[in-house]
């Protein structure tokens, strides 16, 4: 095992469901900590959430809930979308994770008693979104200058972090560290922008709010949340402000890299230094800012409707397709462009046409000409070299690729591996071969360096699309390469590939998958409406007698099995048990529950419901659930789990 390499993203903000510019830097960080451990270094990957200040207070009260209610439910939809996309993190923290409170609370008290941090008094402009306060020269045109979103006159008393204090030492420290900030262009903009005009002092604390960790021996004040957001990365992995610190901490702290957006980077490399200045703490080794996912040529923003999801992504394209077309479509010091056009041409061209097409092909003809069994013919032509130095010589380019943090150009690498394996086929005519016997060992030997390069290929992009490598090496037979013999060609001896190769990557109709797109987020929209509809004009059903309510049969029913309905989204199929009799109910939860978590729970049905047929299939009843304006489901279940079914509910 070599160093440790102790890799984090930002930590997500819960104010709402991430869309995939955010989801993004997830994926970005977790192929760098792939390609890592595949290094062989001893990685360890943070990732998390960010959960208070006035922005969740305001949102939380709005959806009627506790703050702590309100970012549990967002912990939870974010952590769910990072599994999802495959991020395989070692740590996923919470801001409100009981350790990290308790840190930041010490920190705070040890940077006061030190004489960093005083108490004074706020006048500006703050913006709610990004929870930062502007002079009036810091403003453009009146509005927030990160975000452009209005501001509003605030005054408070609060405490304030020495910043200038440590601004010549920072400088210092940039000049000393080169690659500290990258790209390059990012650290010009902090010394040109914020370090040579001059530091001002930093508000670390507020008191017009409550959701925040409370300043312990001032609770009226409650820590802002730059600085109880930025010391995640020393908190969970163990530092103790007392000076007790976990093993953990000492053996992973400084950070190797803090993998960022880049409109927080001023944040991560100007206040987070310094405040480890302050508190006597190595910095970390690097700070990358990435650039943004641009959708028609601006920032995804709920307000601009031009918001793309990463699991409706997942759904149509698949995880791996999804990860490929972030990671290529992200240039190291620019934006990227992402659209659901673009990622159909991405998958056509590059997944289904090159790679997919190439695994294809030789498992094809490996079965057609030697029943599915490849070894080396060793009858050997000069277009042979070419391959294989294109092959070997891919694991150093894609190194040096990766350690510059240059993850578009390092799958454009592995690629290359791909795209010289299909000209070669053009090359060599294996179809061509075949019909001369004499041609027969020379055949084996395309087939064999086909495979060969396969293997190598693959093996360097399992960091990236992990689950599709692992079932290409199925069908090879063969486990992926270790790192340290990518270089090498001629390693296996002799496979048998599969008779049944599953299609990695289909081609896709742009028109028939856009006309899927398009009806999505016309429905989607049309449950906006509709919600938003019933928030302004609150409509309340009639009262009723109880003589009508009396009308409404509902019982305990217990689920006994559970399918998707073919054709359809959002039905499921459920077959329930009442007592001695079973039915099949048809209920439109599909996209809030898996069938098989249904299966063995008690639910509430109304079962005396006309019939009716929904996709072919008859509905003898209905689930009844909650739905908040949010429009998250639950369904109701009785208190007491071991309630027969069949029970009438009254």
């Amino acid at each position: 095992m070599k160093d440790k390499y102790y890799i984090t993203t930002a930590i997500a903000y819960t104010s709402g469901k991430p869309h995939i510019g955010n989801t993004y830097e997830a994926i970005l960080a977790d192929s760098i900590a792939r390609f890592k451990r595949y290094q062989g270094f001893d990685v360890f990957f943070q990732t998390g959430t960010d959960e208070h200040g006035q922005k969740i207070e305001e949102k939380a009260s709005k959806a009627g809930v506790s703050p702590k209610a309100f970012v549990d439910s967002v912990a939870s939809e974010i952590k769910r979308i990072w599994d999802l996309v495959g991020v395989s993190y070692d740590k996923f923290i919470r801001t409100t994770d009981e350790y990290h409170e308790k840190q930041v609370q010490k920190i705070f008290n040890k940077l006061y008693e030190k004489g960093d941090i005083y108490k004074g008094a706020y006048e500006g402009w703050y913006c709610t979104p990004c929870e930062s306060f502007w002079t009036e020269s810091q403003l453009v045109d009146g509005k927030c200058p990160d975000c452009g979103r209005p501001v509003v006159k605030s005054q408070e008393e609060a405490y304030f972090f020495k910043m200038s204090k440590y601004a010549d030492r920072l400088m210092e420290y940039y000049n000393n560290h080169p690659e500290f900030i990258l790209p390059v262009s990012r650290k010009n903009e902090m010394v040109n922008n914020f370090l040579k005009p001059g530091l001002q002092d930093l508000c670390v604390s507020r008191s017009t709010f409550k959701w925040g960790i409370p300043v312990d021996f001032d609770p009226k004040h409650v820590v802002y949340v730059w600085l109880d957001a930025l010391t995640n990365y020393i908190t969970g992995i163990g530092y103790d402000a007392d000076g007790k610190h976990q093993e953990s901490y000492n053996k992973l702290w400084p950070a190797d890299v803090h993998v960022i957006g880049k409109d927080i980077i001023r944040f991560h490399t100007i206040y987070w230094p310094i405040f480890l200045m302050a508190l006597d703490i190595p910095l970390p080794e690097k700070v990358y800012g990435h650039g943004w996912l641009l959708q028609d040529g601006g920032k995804m923003s709920k307000s601009k409707g031009n918001v793309m999801y990463a699991d409706d992504l997942v759904e149509f394209f698949g995880k791996d397709a999804v990860r490929y077309y972030v990671l290529t479509a992200m240039p190291q010091d620019n934006d990227g462009l992402i659209s659901w056009e673009s990622i159909i041409d991405g998958i056509n061209s590059d997944l289904a046409n090159v790679f997919g097409n190439l695994v294809s092909r030789t498992i094809a003809m490996s079965n057609k000409y030697f029943d599915g069994v490849v070894k080396n013919g060793n009858v050997f032509e000069p277009v042979d070299d070419d391959l294989k130095a294109v092959v070997t010589s891919a694991v150093k380019k894609v190194t040096a690729k990766m350690d510059e943090f240059k993850i578009s150009d390092a799958l454009f690498e592995i690629f290359t591996v791909f795209r010289r394996a299909n000209k070669y086929i053009d090359e060599t005519m294996p179809w061509a071969l075949a019909k001369d016997e004499s041609k027969k060992d020379r055949l084996a030997t395309v087939l064999y360096n086909l495979v060969e390069s396969i293997v190598v290929g693959t093996s360097l992009l399992s960091p990236y699309l992990p689950d599709t490598c692992d079932k290409v090496a199925k069908m090879l037979n063969v486990q992926l390469r270790e790192f340290n013999k990518l270089n090498e060609f001629g390693l296996i001896d002799e496979i048998s590939v599969t008779k049944t190769p599953e299609i990695l990557f289909a081609r896709l109709d742009s028109a028939k998958v856009m006309e899927q797109v398009n009806a999505m987020i016309e429905s989607r929209k049309e449950k906006e409406e509709k919600k938003t509809e019933k928030v302004e004009e609150k409509v309340e059903k009639p009262l009723i007698d109880i003589e009508e309510f009396d009308k409404v049969q509902l019982k305990v029913a217990k689920v006994v099995a559970c399918e998707k309905v073919e054709k359809s989204k959002k039905l499921l199929k459920l077959t329930v048990k009442l007592g001695e009799e079973e039915r099949t109910v048809v209920s439109g939860i599909a996209l809030h529950y898996a069938p098989e978590y249904l299966v063995g729970k008690k639910v509430v049905m109304v079962t005396n419901l006309r019939p009716a047929k929904l996709c072919g299939i008859m509905s003898e009843g209905m689930i009844v659930c909650a739905e908040d304006e949010n429009g998250n489901i639950s369904f109701l279940t009785p208190e007491k789990a071991d309630m027969p079914d069949g029970s009438p509910i009254f």
